[in-house]
């Protein structure tokens, strides 16, 4: 794993001196104390900063990779992808890549078809990054959704297990709810986020915790046997509604929400790189990973912590 935030530290009180709203009222809606601006970063540099660090860790090279996916819906540019810029900031030589876009749970979307292309043959061993540069889509006048959103990249080097071995990624539960598409939206040519927030919220409180345990049964586990919870960091009481609703007695829930606000795409793997680096998730753990946002999408599997 690796993960990449800018420098710039947005706080609360940043916000309260650009609309009316203050630090209280934002940590008791959605518990976020500071965000991640990029200043000068694009999605394709912090995707391959996170990627570098991600395949410095892995004990890998550049010219092992045949694979690079990317989860973005906030790059500026349509083409060349975020994925094959990232392939040449790193060297990587003449990998398949390509973006994928479902918003915030486009990690455990893209995670999955990295998984599904190495059990297929097709690649060995794959980078899997979630970036996103939300600041570029932030209507900071709207104090509705400018506490929200934060800029990041997470990535994970993802490789075949031998003959034998048991995979270390599980099966993917992945669906939408296209009928409420329009809760969360980033609309035109020049677009800012909108959404439907208590839509959004209700969804998530009480739909997706069914949606989880099935994800987990999918891959073989019960609640008791799950050592990390990290859903997409959109909001404090959604991750604690689902926590709540889930009942996994010995997990640790990932609330990086708190110091990068969200990150879309990129929070699962950011929450999940972290908490790897601080060594909270003892090595082989099963963790469990669930995104969920616009589209409405979602998606999660079971991982075994690296």
């Amino acid at each position: 794993m690796g993960h990449y935030q800018p420098a710039r530290v947005l706080t609360n009180d940043d916000l309260a001196q650009m609309v009316e709203t203050n630090d209280q009222w934002i940590r008791d809606r959605v518990g976020i104390v500071t965000r991640r601006i990029a200043d000068t970063e694009t999605v394709a540099d912090m995707a391959a900063a996170a990627a570098d660090k991600a395949l410095a860790n892995s004990g890998l090279t550049a010219g092992d990779i045949d694979l690079v996916v990317v989860a973005t819906c906030s790059s500026v540019d349509r083409s060349p992808n975020v994925a094959c810029r990232v392939a040449a900031k790193l060297g990587i030589n003449a990998p398949a890549a390509y973006d994928i876009n479902t918003a915030c749970s486009g990690y455990s979307y893209a995670l999955a078809t990295a998984d599904h292309a190495i059990r297929a043959g097709s690649a060995r061993n794959a980078i899997v990054i979630g970036a996103e540069k939300l600041s570029d889509f932030t209507d900071w006048t709207d104090r509705s959704t400018c506490i929200l959103f934060g800029d990041a990249a997470g990535a994970a080097v993802v490789t075949a297990v031998g003959e034998g071995e048991q995979p270390g990624v599980g099966p993917v539960l992945w669906g939408s709810v296209p009928e409420r598409s329009d809760a969360v939206r980033i609309e035109g040519w020049r677009p800012y986020i909108q959404q439907e927030g208590q839509q959004v919220f209700r969804w998530a409180t009480t739909a997706l915790a069914p949606l989880a345990l099935e994800a987990i049964k999918r891959a073989g586990y019960e609640p008791g046997d799950i050592k990390a919870l990290v859903c997409h960091q959109a909001n404090a009481r959604i991750i604690e509604g689902i926590a709540k609703r889930l009942n996994l007695p010995d997990a640790i829930v990932a609330k990086d929400i708190v110091e990068s606000g969200n990150t879309s795409a990129a929070s699962t793997p950011l929450a999940l790189s972290k908490l790897i680096e601080r060594r909270e998730v003892p090595s082989g753990s099963p963790v469990l990973l669930f995104g969920f946002g616009g589209g409405l999408t979602y998606a999660g599997q079971v991982v075994r912590c690296p």
